[in-house]
């Protein structure tokens, strides 16, 4: 009961009867899949599985409810794959997806609430929000109700709509009957668009032995939702001494909640006072992003370094670097618009080193995370007018120093994580491939000849398709001139597996290179390419639209072009696609004026068309105001 094809505009879709499931997540070799695909296939079929349920039997009373399916059926499926993996790694890869990308669409246009209150095309809202986004919401309810009341009022809910098409509302319904709970101001996530923002500010003093805490929540105007009203959040969080220990939280007003860990912020402020606190602590916040949110917290960098080197939350840890990380290169993105030099914080340098050389962390995947700079996308998220050319030189610039300044701690963790044995897909094994990888991604930046001799042998010699992958990614991503042989040599090893070929499109459409768009456009009319097929189209035009911002919005705006005009092309051949396409040109409003007025013609452009589907002028009408 279960077909695979190619030509597929989802990853998959259930059913009681046949189940469709697009090439790239039901079929893989370890020669052609590299281990995100197999966590990919493990994690869509868990899904549409678990569809059975939360979807199928239990089903959506209308359109308006699709998140009601969608959002707890990811959620599903996020929590068995963090049982199969590692519940840190799984937490900060869903996390990076919904900052990456759904952060951004609540902040765009096309900014929906989880439960939507109109559409002009419901295509259009098999989105990131209906589905990352509503698993976030399943998430914090799994949170403030604990495992066990969860559990029960997910089966209350299953046992009382078996065989009916419920809401939203009869979901939250029997959470809230099972734990005799107020949950109406909590639907309030269902209702409003938009990314929240927690702002925190903590005070210590020494002699009274206290720390306060100050919460104010926000969320910012949507189309059609001017105001906002408070939301209910769990915030889940510890307190460290000097030595990295949990601290007791005692906090004589909310005893329970402080014994969990977790309190609960219903108004605009709030205030939390802990008492019997011997020392200044350092705080940790929001631990395992215990809501979808953005959180201003003015700490110092020491603080951070702190966190990042003993936060006992593992996603924290992580955090902690990352907005570090996010710090310092920001503060080097203002240094390049300003002409002065570029300088690397030598404390990131030295911490990235200890982490490397003592290897303290046993998951290896946790490790690759860590040393991991915040992407492109995410940094231009955190500015008010996106700078494009200079977040790229930044990145580039810390890649390299960290390469350079770590060079034989990258290459001996190279050494020490080679493979033993023919390959297998295997969590343990996985974690250390990806630390390898990492080493070698770093080391390729500087494309000196070691480091592309490395790359070459392990690309000629590797028995699977996450080194080989890893080693063809760095080098057609530099600007060697053994590039070229290597997409050419990969071509022809390659040449009859079409999903194979995807990744082979995908790699060259984000090489972060001034050729790239010539080079896109000419794979255009490669055989390895068809503009009817989706897998194609998202390889080739959506990976160079979503993953290669520094060729993407160059500033002559030839890239926006490229895209109006496959746009364009494909909106009588596959409408769902062309929307999806679209969304990438209605991001304007935080570049500067002349990206924004070039973005702007294009849509102009597009909507001028008088044959446009209602999938594709649904998005550039919402996206030209």
């Amino acid at each position: 009961m279960i077909v695979a094809v190619d030509d597929f505009n989802m990853g998959a879709m259930e059913n009681k009867g046949l189940n469709v499931f697009n090439s790239k997540y039901v079929l893989a070799r370890p020669d052609t899949a590299t281990d995100a695909d197999y966590e990919g296939i493990e994690a869509v079929i868990a899904h549409e599985y678990f569809h059975n349920w939360t979807g199928n039997r239990v089903t959506c009373r209308d359109w308006f409810q699709l998140s009601l399916k969608e959002g707890l059926t990811v959620f599903r499926d996020q929590q068995f794959t963090a049982d199969q993996v590692s519940a840190a790694v799984k937490r900060i890869h869903d996390v990076r997806l919904l900052r990456n990308v759904q952060f951004p669409e609540d902040n765009g246009p096309m900014a929906h609430p989880v439960r939507p209150d109109s559409f002009m095309e419901i295509n259009n809202f098999y989105t990131v929000t209906i589905y990352e986004k509503g698993a976030e919401i399943i998430r914090m309810l799994h949170t403030l109700l604990g495992e066990e009341l969860f559990r029960q009022g997910l089966a209350l809910y299953l046992t009382r709509h078996d065989g009916q098409a419920a809401t939203t509302d009869d979901f939250v319904q029997a959470m809230a009957e099972v734990s005799a709970r107020d949950l109406v101001q909590f639907k309030r996530w269902y209702t409003q668009a938009g990314t929240p923002q927690l702002t925190v500010q903590g005070e210590y003093d020494s002699r009274a032995r206290t720390y306060t805490l100050r919460l104010e929540q926000s969320t910012p105007p949507t189309a059609g939702q001017p105001e906002k009203e408070p939301l209910h959040i769990p915030v889940s969080l510890g307190l460290l001494d000097s030595q990295g220990r949990e601290m007791e939280l005692a906090c004589p007003e909310r005893q329970g909640e402080a014994a969990r860990g977790l309190f609960e912020l219903r108004g605009a402020q709030e205030t939390i006072r802990f008492t019997a606190v011997a020392e200044k602590p350092r705080l940790s916040i929001v631990r395992n992003f215990s809501a979808p949110l953005k959180v201003a917290y003015d700490c110092d960098e020491e603080e951070l370094l702190f966190l990042f080197r003993h936060d006992r939350d593992l996603f924290n840890r992580w955090e902690a670097g990352q907005c570090l990380a996010s710090r310092l290169l920001l503060g080097m993105v203002e240094d390049f618009r300003h002409n002065r030099p570029l300088v690397l914080d030598q404390r990131f340098v030295e911490a990235c080193g200890r982490l490397l050389g003592e290897e303290a962390v046993g998951d290896k995947a946790f490790l690759a995370l860590l040393l991991t700079l915040p992407s492109e996308e995410y940094l231009a998220e955190q500015m008010e007018v996106v700078a494009v050319e200079a977040i790229h030189a930044s990145r580039l610039f810390a890649r390299q120093t960290l390469a350079r300044s770590l060079r034989p701690l990258w290459e001996q963790a190279y050494q020490v994580n080679r493979a033993i044995g023919p390959y297998r897909y295997e969590p343990g094994l996985a974690g250390q491939r990806a630390l390898r990888n990492l080493c070698l991604s770093y080391l390729v930046t500087l494309e000196d000849e070691a480091a592309v001799h490395l790359a070459l042998a392990q690309f000629a010699k590797s028995d699977n398709m996450t080194d080989q992958m890893a080693a063809f990614a760095a080098l057609a991503h530099s600007g060697r001139p053994e590039r070229q042989q290597v997409i050419a040599d990969f071509y022809h090893q390659w040449q009859g597996d079409p999903l194979v070929l995807d990744k082979w499109l995908a790699v060259q459409a984000t090489a972060p290179l001034p050729e790239t768009l010539a080079e896109v456009q000419a794979l255009m009319d490669h055989p390895a390419f068809q503009l009817k097929n989706p897998n194609k189209v998202r390889a080739l035009i959506g990976s160079f639209a979503a993953g290669n911002p520094v060729c993407f919005h160059e500033l002559s705006g030839k890239g926006y072009r490229f895209l109006a005009e496959q746009i364009l092309t494909l909106d009588p051949l596959n409408p769902q696609i062309a929307a999806r396409l679209a969304a990438r040109l209605g991001r304007g409003a935080r570049y500067d004026a002349t990206r924004r007025g070039l973005m702007r013609d294009q849509l102009e452009r597009i909507v001028g068309n008088k044959s446009l589907s209602r999938d594709v002028y649904e998005v550039v009408s919402k996206s030209l105001g």
